[in-house]
């Protein structure tokens, strides 16, 4: 089965369409686990102890593992994840040309999805279009305010960029295995993305601290009830002040995602 295809099964076997995000900084790592030889691992694991009945995916973010010890714990984490029966998008925005990105696609042997940016266009990206078994989403309406900056830009054709980024990503979508990021924060655009690609399943972030809308994310964001809804810091750091007692937070935290989506779930 492909990605979109264990993705399924495994909403079904959770009910439950939340991608935790996994960007443990190391600054609000609780004291206790400082001294760990990992402590990014040993916070993850607690988190995923806590989290992983009511998680489609785990989403760890690159950019907090790029270091020697962070690619150790990364490395952890996916087996601690892969133990548990979850799936693995690493949120890496990968893309460049020839050899290189085929290096990039290399994470595909440890993962099971990974987020790409189309900017250099298709050879940049079809190494990760071309493994049949992982998923690939592609970059294409952000939840950060300066998205705005290239993705509103309107094309000769009148269309804003980030509306061929979703052509482009349904023409590519050769072994059904790609999706698209659409943040939460635009519902508007989510809407209108989701009729101008029925098929495409999202990954849509944005629900927690930065606030978007819930129902909107699972009524567009969903192709035939797949699609990913991610909360990182919301639910991660939920309990950051309860001391040793904050994995059993973040797991309340979890859940009251899970039922607050699954209110707007057909």
């Amino acid at each position: 089965m492909n990605f979109f295809d264990r993705l399924h099964d495994r909403i079904r076997t959770v009910d439950s369409v939340v991608s935790v995000g996994l960007d443990p900084e190391q600054s609000r790592i609780p004291d206790h686990l400082q001294d760990h030889d990992l402590p990014r691992w040993a916070f993850n694991r607690r988190i995923i102890d806590a989290t992983h009945e009511h998680a489609a995916v785990f989403k760890p973010n690159a950019a907090f593992y790029e270091d020697p010890d962070g690619w150790r714990a990364l490395e952890e984490t996916i087996a601690y994840a892969h133990g548990k029966g979850v799936p693995v998008l690493l949120d890496a925005k990968r893309a460049d040309i020839g050899n290189t990105t085929r290096q990039y696609a290399q994470l595909l042997e440890t993962v099971d999805a990974i987020t790409v940016n189309p900017y250099m266009g298709r050879d940049s990206l079809q190494p990760f279009l071309a493994n049949e078994e992982a998923g690939v989403f592609v970059l294409c309406r952000t939840s950060n305010p300066g998205g705005a900056d290239i993705q509103d830009l309107e094309l000769e054709t009148g269309e804003p960029v980030y509306e061929r980024v979703a052509a482009l990503a349904d023409l590519w979508n050769e072994n059904d295995n790609v999706g698209l990021v659409v943040g939460a924060t635009n519902p508007d655009e989510l809407e209108d993305l989701r009729e101008q690609v029925p098929d495409l399943p999202f990954l849509v972030p944005g629900i927690g601290a930065q606030g978007g809308d819930a129902e909107a994310a699972v009524e567009y964001g969903l192709a035939d009830g797949v699609g990913l809804i991610n909360s990182s810091r919301g639910i991660i750091f939920a309990g950051e002040n309860e001391g040793e007692g904050f994995a059993k937070v973040s797991g309340q935290a979890a859940k009251r995602l899970k039922q607050r989506l699954n209110r707007h779930r057909e």
